[in-house]
């Protein structure tokens, strides 16, 4: 009995113990011990942050395949569209290109005629015909160089038209040429029996193409230091008395 007696008093004095530990340092041990258990808690949170996160990065990464597969989509698309863009912009270039191209006049697209006046005196009338299937333009004025002649008759700047004249096939266009000074003042008077007809560009003294040789009379036209020429004349009542 005493020794039961002893193992109960030993007994109750383990469990004062474990009930003054409680109390005291191994409370702060139990929450130490409950720490882990926070961590634990911060540990699992934290995979599931993590998990979280990586969600998000997978989500992100999602929103971005999806972005990428947005744009990859949109690429078709776009390229879907592109070749039709091309096409009109190519169009559009292809019609500025016509519409900012010339057909010029020149030796090739016309036939060109030089025949000599009796009125007024000393005249030549140039007429140049479109021979081609299209409207060419006849700008500024015609270059003669009759034979070897080195000096280039100048334009009666008067005669200059509003705009340039413009040829549709099988029109004419007109030029006027004085030869030489009907009172004999011209210096330098020789007979020429080639003509050629220089075509200009649509800028002044510009190359306009092909030259045309027309004919002259067999005898030859007089010409001085007074030559020169009229502008091209859509109309040759303009220079009808020039």
């Amino acid at each position: 009995m005493r020794h039961i007696r002893l193992i109960a008093a030993t007994g109750t004095a383990v469990a004062a113990l474990a009930l003054t530990a409680c109390d005291n340092g191994t409370g702060a041990q139990d929450e130490g011990a409950s720490r882990p258990a926070a961590a634990e808690v911060s540990a699992s949170k934290t995979p599931a942050d993590t998990a979280g996160t990586a969600d998000t990065t997978r989500t992100g990464g999602t929103d971005d395949a999806k972005g990428t597969t947005g744009a990859t989509e949109a690429g078709p698309a776009a390229r879907t569209h592109a070749p039709a863009a091309k096409p009109a912009a190519s169009a559009t270039r292809e019609s500025k290109s016509t519409g900012s191209s010339v057909v010029l006049c020149n030796g090739t697209n016309t036939s060109v005629t030089a025949q000599p006046l009796a009125r007024p005196l000393n005249h030549m009338l140039l007429t140049v015909k479109n021979t081609s299937g299209k409207r060419c333009e006849l700008p500024y004025y015609p270059v003669l160089r009759f034979d070897q002649m080195q000096w280039v008759p100048q334009a009666d700047e008067s005669t200059q038209p509003q705009s340039v004249v413009s040829l549709e096939p099988g029109e004419s266009g007109y030029a006027g040429v004085l030869l030489s000074a009907a009172d004999g003042s011209g210096s330098g008077g020789m007979t020429a029996h080639k003509l050629t007809v220089a075509f200009q560009g649509m800028t002044p003294n510009s190359d306009g193409g092909p030259s045309a040789t027309p004919s002259l009379p067999a005898k030859g036209v007089f010409y001085d230091s007074t030559l020169k020429v009229t502008y091209w004349q859509q109309d040759l009542d303009a220079i009808s008395s020039w």
